[in-house]
């Protein structure tokens, strides 16, 4: 059975590869992007299987009219796509404020909303499924990417918490955390001026690797785009979904040592509870 997808960010990489893939197969696709003529050779080659509407994920009440607008056109969506976002590179200290705000707002801001805007039509349909386009770097951390993570790690901890919220009334969240994948997503960074104070250390390492195409690519975008569908058309959609070997290698020790560092502190832990009672 067809499916009717709501998805953001399409104008490239995975949300534009999936869209592609959802046509092809027969879905219909509420595809939203920044900056209208993007999808026009779609538009002509799907026609009313594929609606564009353009969507600034930082204009909050427009987001809201434009949810409003694809569920009044269509009447029943069964997945949003939480996926526009991009990546801000540099030390930390190399940052502008303005640049702080913004991946913020794009990043994190934007994609609560979007889930808080869709929420009262999912709920009153009694069913959806929400995906939120995460990345490995929603549990582990590259130098150079202090605020992409700080949007990715804030919105995992804020799905875990809404999953728990409407679960009861139909509605599933699947979190997905691809590795460094043959996309874009280098091209697109916004990158901050950096300060020779940072070349020889980790954030310099990482800029020069990045600079000279060594940061290694190991994802296949075509490949993790079917899995997000064969994970959503599952009976049971998973919490999470990481993608690629390099997402499995850093996650999986990130966790354990995570959970070591834990073990170690256990007594003094424990210790810090309320005395029991005499």
């Amino acid at each position: 059975m067809s499916k009717t997808w709501f998805i953001t960010g399409t104008s490239t990489g995975l949300g534009r590869l999936l869209t592609e893939r959802l046509l092809e197969r027969g879905d219909r696709v509420i595809a939203t992007l920044r900056k209208s003529g993007t999808l026009n050779a779609l538009s002509e080659q799907f026609g009313e299987c594929l609606q564009v509407l353009t969507l600034d994920m930082t204009n909050i009440p427009a987001m809201r009219s434009r949810v409003e607008e694809a569920f009044r056109n269509v009447g029943h969506i069964d997945v949003v796509v939480s996926n526009a976002g991009y990546g801000l590179f540099g030390a930390a200290e190399e940052l502008s404020d303005e640049q702080i705000e913004r991946q913020i707002a794009t990043n994190l801001t934007g994609s609560i909303q979007l889930i808080r805007a869709v929420l009262p039509y999912l709920r009153e349909q009694k069913a959806g499924r929400v995906v939120q386009i995460s990345s490995e770097g929603g549990q582990i951390a590259y130098p150079n990417f202090s605020l992409y993570h700080a949007t990715k790690w804030g919105i995992e901890g804020f799905v875990e918490s809404v999953a728990q919220e409407v679960a009861p009334l139909g509605i599933d969240f699947m979190l997905v955390e691809p590795g460094p994948t043959g996309t874009n997503f280098a091209a697109g960074l916004e990158r901050a001026t950096p300060m020779s104070c940072y070349d020889n250390t980790p954030a310099g390492e990482v800029r020069r690797a990045v600079d000279g195409e060594k940061f290694p690519i190991t994802g296949d975008a075509q490949k993790a785009v079917a899995a997000i569908i064969a994970a959503v058309d599952a009976k049971i959609m998973p919490k999470r979904l990481a993608l690629g070997s390099t997402a499995y290698a850093s996650i999986h020790a990130a966790l354990n040592n995570r959970l070591q560092q834990l073990e170690e502190q256990k007594l003094i832990t424990l210790a810090t509870d309320i005395d029991s009672a005499l």
